[in-house]
């Protein structure tokens, strides 16, 4: 399990990265008077055209986006939940741009959210089956277990 989180944490974070990408070649070329015109004027102030992480509503992104409880299961219905919410947005973005240079990559990373949301599930599956089903919604039996993560070295 901790490898999969890894590299799927490491790929999100190349998510974040193509989508700074996209957000700066959408603006680095934009005028100051054009910055104002689009609304983007008190964030000009603060960053210029600089990539400053956050949610469109102007909440920074910050680690209390990271959840986790320690329980395989609480975390990794989060993990769904953080997939289905990217796609969503994804859906958004798409609804609302219609250049391919933007489409494109959108398009891509919404992919991604699926194969992810995919993944997350069977894993889910995987980690129920080894639950005592009577206890399932009540507590996590496996929490108290010992840890057994290879690469962790734990």
């Amino acid at each position: 399990m901790c490898n999969f989180d890894n590299n799927t944490g490491t790929e999100e974070l190349g998510h974040l990265e193509m989508v700074a990408t996209i957000v700066h070649q959408l603006t680095c070329n934009l005028t100051p008077e054009e910055i104002e015109k689009q609304g983007f004027a008190n964030y000009y102030v603060d960053h210029t055209v600089g990539i400053w992480p956050q949610a469109a509503g102007g909440v920074p992104f910050n680690a209390c986006e990271f959840q986790s409880k320690g329980d395989s299961v609480t975390d990794l219905f989060e993990n769904l939940a953080a997939e289905q919410k990217a796609r969503t947005t994804y859906d958004n973005i798409l609804r609302l741009v219609k250049d391919p240079e933007v489409a494109d990559p959108i398009r891509f990373l919404r992919a991604r959210e699926i194969v992810h949301f995919q993944r997350f599930g069977e894993a889910l599956r995987s980690v129920q089956e080894e639950l005592d089903f009577k206890n399932f919604y009540a507590f996590n039996p496996s929490f108290d277990a010992p840890v057994s993560c290879p690469p962790c070295k734990k």
